[in-house]
């Protein structure tokens, strides 16, 4: 299999493992609620912004990539 293919098949598993994080993602409770994301509410103003979360999943993301580069 030539490297297109191999291209195509990453992409679609990395398409199915976004499509099943974005269908469980409310079914996780601690998920964008995690120590270290900020979130400041006043008056007529909020803003949030999910720093842990987003190095968590870019995290498993990199391990992922690295288990299917090998």
């Amino acid at each position: 299999m030539g490297a297109p293919g191999r291209l195509l098949i990453l992409f679609g598993v990395v398409l199915v493992v976004l499509g099943l994080l974005f269908s469980f993602a409310g079914n996780i409770p601690w998920l964008g609620h995690l120590p270290g994301d900020i979130y400041i509410q006043r008056e007529r103003f909020t803003f949030y912004f999910p720093l842990t979360t987003c190095l968590l999943l870019s995290l498993i993301i990199t391990l992922v990539l690295y288990l299917f580069r090998r």
